[in-house]
């Protein structure tokens, strides 16, 4: 009788590294600019979980490489990520020369705030807007036709009529941010108008918060928090000694500012039904509003927090922020209808989730 050969410790890792290479070949390729940003961890997630590989691109300008061990916990694989900037030609084009075979891209990498933009246009007008033009002449030089762009409710300015839908008039931009994702959108459609045959989806999404239901990513913002959930979660944990509401003198219910609060898991999952799609439709260039559909004020989000975790928030009123709009909230009828697309977590849920996510930060500081 022959010796029986069982693997060895050895064999048994090939075997499963081969098997997880495998299974990745299986997976379209999805290249992720801002991966490891807020949205974009969730994205890349939501990739994985759908069937795709996504390929990370970040400068870490305004997050952390530590996101990266956050996905690997919960997918459990580490993406491919290239610390890049998009708006260096040379570089940028390495990670396509890396990857030949991309299926389409998710560009989410910009600056971001509104009040920062107020003092700072020049670095958004620069970072914002070449980071698109350079992505968009590499899809083109490398035959890459689909886009998803990460687009935003600052392109409606402070709207007539509420809600807003898809076609609702784009007024002017309230800020050099908003103004950023308008020139964006315009270079995206006068690309289609000129016979590329690209595809494109904008997604205009109004207030992403919460985080990741395991509490192992999240918001996680460098230095003061410049948006609301994160700036109530760290004045909650004891950070900051006082959560400042900017403006109460506002035509609302309350004197402060009106939004759509959408939770960060529902927006990832839109971009990859967004990239589905592309894959059934010949769209040529879809937009789509992405919130949930209700206003809700400051002073509400601020008890809603507090009625959902139990913690009260010292808080005084500061004068209006530069660039705010405001009220506003989305129809998104047309997503419902044409993605399939649905929120799965209500408001509760979203600072919930947010809050777990700040605990499990400061256990780890």
């Amino acid at each position: 009788m022959s010796e029986a050969h069982y693997p060895t410790k050895t064999t048994m890792m090939i075997f499963l590294h081969l098997s997880e290479e495998t299974v990745l070949m299986e997976r379209k390729k999805v290249l992720v600019t801002g991966g490891l940003g807020y949205i974009g961890a969730h994205t890349v997630v939501a990739l994985y979980e759908a069937g795709y590989e996504a390929i990370l691109v970040d400068n870490l300008s305004n997050t952390h490489l530590s996101v990266l061990d956050g996905i690997d916990s919960i997918i459990g694989y580490r993406p491919a990520f290239y610390q890049v900037d998009c708006c260096d030609y040379r570089e940028f084009k390495q990670v396509f020369l890396a990857h030949s075979d991309l299926a389409g891209v998710i560009h989410f990498a910009a600056f971001k705030s509104v009040g920062q933009s107020v003092k700072n246009p020049l670095s958004y007008y620069q970072n914002n807007i070449n980071s698109t033009l350079t992505l968009l002449r590499l899809m083109e030089e490398f035959g890459v036709r689909q886009l998803v762009f990460s687009s935003s409710c600052t392109v409606y300015g402070q709207p007539m009529a509420l809600p807003v839908t898809e076609k609702s008039p784009l007024l002017p931009a309230n800020s050099p941010y908003g103004y950023t994702k308008q020139v964006c959108e315009r270079i995206i459609l006068d690309l289609y108008s000129s016979g590329n045959t690209c595809s494109a989806v904008l997604l205009r999404y109004f207030n992403p918060i919460g985080a990741h239901p395991s509490g192992r990513i999240g918001e996680l913002p460098l230095g003061v928090p410049e948006n609301l959930v994160p700036y109530i979660t760290q004045t909650a944990a004891g950070i900051r000694s006082r959560l400042m509401v900017f403006g109460n003198d506002y035509n609302t219910s309350d004197g402060t500012c009106i939004r759509d609060y959408i939770h960060v898991c529902d927006l990832a999952n839109a971009h990859v039904l967004a990239i589905q799609y592309m894959e059934r439709n010949e769209t040529g260039v879809e937009i789509f509003n992405l919130g949930s559909g209700s206003g809700y004020s400051v002073l509400e989000l601020i008890r809603a927090f507090e009625n959902s975790t139990g913690v009260s928030l010292d808080f005084s009123f500061a004068d209006r922020r530069p660039g705010d709009v405001e009220k506003i909230y989305a129809s998104c009828d047309k997503a419902v209808l044409k993605l399939g697309w649905a929120c799965r977590y209500t408001m509760k849920d979203a600072l919930a989730h947010a809050w777990q996510w700040e605990k499990a930060l400061r256990k780890r500081v």
